[in-house]
């Protein structure tokens, strides 16, 4: 084998470093490049973002809902449904969820009204006394009492005087009575009528100035006479502790008109109708010259005759029914 010498290692040596040198830095600057190439910029993303458009698309508006209100900007931006398909409907107003149903207590049942309590005779006895109850006759009539029998008189009216009226157990009392035979001149009355004074001229006045031109107007006839139900009668009112007006003969009952012609006018819940219109326009009439009126209609003690009476009213007021 070939001994190399060291000046001819040294001939072939150099060139090769040399070469190695020169390869080396230039090898060194590809490999930077490539690996540059390969990493993304440190202020960079890894992904590169999208470019904007210089003017953004407008959107296609929306067709109102049913309720006429234009859709929102989220509603406008939100993609279209291809055709065909099924959009569901958002309705205008959420549904309210139903209320739960609160528990209502069950009423207990109502109990009936108790009737009205008839009065017992403790309420008869609370009720004040009537100072009419007291009166007595004096020796001597009053001139008031004197003074209306005169007008009886002028008037026509004939009568008898009666003894006086006194029940100091019920409280009834008359202490000047008469009985009437007649109302007037050609009008007559039943028997047994007994009243004060003051309610006799009252009923013969009833008679002259309001029953007669009524039955001349609806009838063409005089008044004959007039059928009284009742007049003095001591009792107590129906159904009450008060004293009737009849206790101190202040009330007259009426039950029919008999006329010239022989017509009977009976009072009643339905009359015919031209006697239904005379007893109208006579029982409104009555209402001032008596200070209560009552008949059919007003409640079922009354339903076959008219009541009159001069009860004492507060500032001179009326009842009438």
């Amino acid at each position: 084998m070939a001994t190399l010498s060291l000046s001819g290692f040294c001939r072939l040596a150099l060139p090769l470093v040399a070469a190695a040198l020169l390869v080396t830095p230039a090898m060194a600057r590809h490999h930077q490049r490539q690996h540059k190439s390969h990493l993304p910029p440190l202020s960079q993303s890894a992904a590169p973002a999208p470019e904007t458009p210089a003017t953004a698309p407008v959107p296609e508006p929306r067709p109102t809902d049913t309720v006429g209100n234009a859709p929102s900007g989220a509603e406008a931006m939100a993609p279209k449904p291809s055709a065909g398909a099924v959009v569901p409907q958002t309705p205008a107003v959420a549904p309210t969820p139903p209320e739960k149903p609160t528990e209502v207590e069950p009423e207990p049942p109502a109990t009936a009204p108790l009737p009205p309590a008839k009065p017992t005779d403790a309420d008869k006895e609370k009720a004040p006394p009537d100072p009419r109850s007291t009166e007595l006759p004096a020796d001597k009539m009053p001139e008031e009492e004197e003074a209306c029998r005169g007008r009886l008189k002028a008037l026509g009216v004939e009568f008898v005087e009666h003894k006086a009226e006194h029940d100091a157990e019920i409280g009834c009392s008359i202490p000047y009575p008469i009985v009437l035979k007649t109302l007037g001149k050609s009008i007559g009355i039943g028997p047994g009528t007994e009243l004060n004074c003051r309610m006799a001229e009252a009923a013969a006045r009833f008679a002259a100035d309001i029953v007669l031109p009524a039955a001349k107007a609806e009838f063409g006839a005089d008044l004959k006479s007039i059928g009284q139900a009742s007049a003095f009668v001591c009792r107590p009112r129906h159904g009450a502790g008060k004293l009737s007006e009849h206790a101190f003969g202040n009330a007259l009952d009426i039950a029919s008109f008999t006329l010239s012609d022989g017509r009977t006018i009976d009072v009643g819940p339905a009359p015919p109708e031209k006697d239904g219109k005379f007893l109208n326009m006579v029982r409104k009439a009555a209402c001032g010259p008596f200070k209560t009126v009552l008949g059919p209609g007003a409640d079922p003690d009354h339903a076959l005759h008219f009541h009159f009476d001069l009860e004492p009213r507060r500032h001179g007021g009326t009842f009438c029914q």
